[in-house]
């Protein structure tokens, strides 16, 4: 592994384990060149409650990693959220930086009524 990757997991270790402390659930993040994934996992993380990603067929339309659709898969997580009853959540960038692509996820998900 490389790294780049080792510290990034290392950032996301002590992050989800404050997260674990407060016992909320949490919205993970991840990203890779081409696509942007997004879950909400309950407290002890043995379930997803709702998911989004760029992947899914009404989502690949155009391109599918950059910021412009980083905000529909926050949009569509964040609606998908409101219906399975959770509006309150943890935001768990998974130790990758706020900016860009994960800081648009996150704003197009407080737009849509999902606090963090």
């Amino acid at each position: 592994m490389s790294v780049k990757k080792t510290a990034r997991l290392r950032r996301a270790r002590k992050t989800r384990a404050r997260i674990r402390e407060q016992g909320v659930n949490r919205l993970c993040v991840f990203r890779s060149p081409r696509h942007m994934y997004a879950q909400i996992i309950a407290p002890g993380g043995a379930a997803v409650i709702a998911c989004a990603s760029t992947v899914e067929k009404d989502q690949r339309a155009g391109a599918t990693g950059n910021v412009e659709a980083a905000g529909k898969v926050g949009q569509l997580i964040a609606e998908r959220s409101l219906a399975a009853g959770i509006d309150t959540v943890a935001f768990d960038r998974s130790g990758y930086a706020y900016h860009g692509r994960v800081k648009a996820l996150a704003d197009a998900a407080r737009e849509a009524g999902l606090k963090f």
